[in-house]
């Protein structure tokens, strides 16, 4: 079997990406992101990425820092109102933006992993979502046609996983990211803890390790929070 365990972010990355690829990132805001990989294709100096993502981290975290250093090249979101810098590249012109209702965003990824080349959705039509797709009316009601979304890297966070690829994620941090690892032509998981396979209860796993070609352990991801709301003295 083949080793997926790789020593570093770093490492995992350095063969396979490239200048003006598509990748997918999971996560939620900061919530469930892969930290040190994002750090290592920000650190490849590659250029010119769409990247897939429901939004773009914040200022100087997450995408944020590639936006940062001017390697993405067009975004494909959902809510992006936590970047500064990604309002001010996208109002000068500077940044391609392709908008997404958060459910179709979604589907649009699990359709790339199934095999799905398109779908159709009643969300979005009769707004500039729909503009320039197909639409049809099925039982008198309309719907807009989505095309499904495929990444060349898939980079994603999951809690645990076996030396198989299978992964678990925890609580609210699984969010999009069973659906970009099974999207992307190569997937690579960034997880807090490395079990020997046949560990995992099989009912517990959430992302089979056939989709996932690569490993890298993390034990301690800073794992900040975006929007912290305490109560007053």
């Amino acid at each position: 079997m083949k080793n997926k365990i790789h020593a570093s972010a770093d490492d995992a990355l350095r063969d396979i990406v490239a200048d003006g690829q598509t990748v997918a990132v999971g996560g939620f805001g900061l919530c469930g992101i892969p930290e040190a990989l994002i750090a290592a294709l920000r650190d490849s100096g590659k250029t010119g990425l769409t990247a897939i993502s429901n939004n773009a981290g914040v200022d100087g975290f997450g995408l944020g820092q590639l936006l940062s250093t001017r390697q993405i090249r067009k975004m494909i979101s959902s809510y992006v109102g936590e970047n500064k810098e990604f309002e001010r590249q996208y109002l000068a012109g500077e940044l391609e933006l392709e908008f997404n209702p958060q459910g179709t965003l979604a589907e649009r990824l699990r359709a790339g992993g199934a095999g799905i080349p398109a779908f159709f959705t009643r969300t979005g039509f009769g707004t500039v979502v729909a503009e320039g797709k197909e639409t049809r009316e099925f039982n008198g009601k309309q719907y807009v046609l989505e095309t499904a979304l495929q990444a060349d890297i898939s980079l994603v966070k999951a809690w645990k996983a076996d030396t198989s690829g299978n992964l678990v994620y925890r609580k609210t941090a699984r969010n999009f990211n069973p659906a970009v690892a099974m999207a992307g032509k190569v997937c690579i998981a960034e997880v807090e803890e490395i079990v020997e396979a046949g560990m995992l209860d099989p009912d517990s796993i959430h992302t089979p390790g056939i989709y996932v070609d690569r490993i890298v352990l993390n034990r301690m991801p800073e794992k900040r929070i975006e929007q912290r709301t305490v109560r007053s003295e």
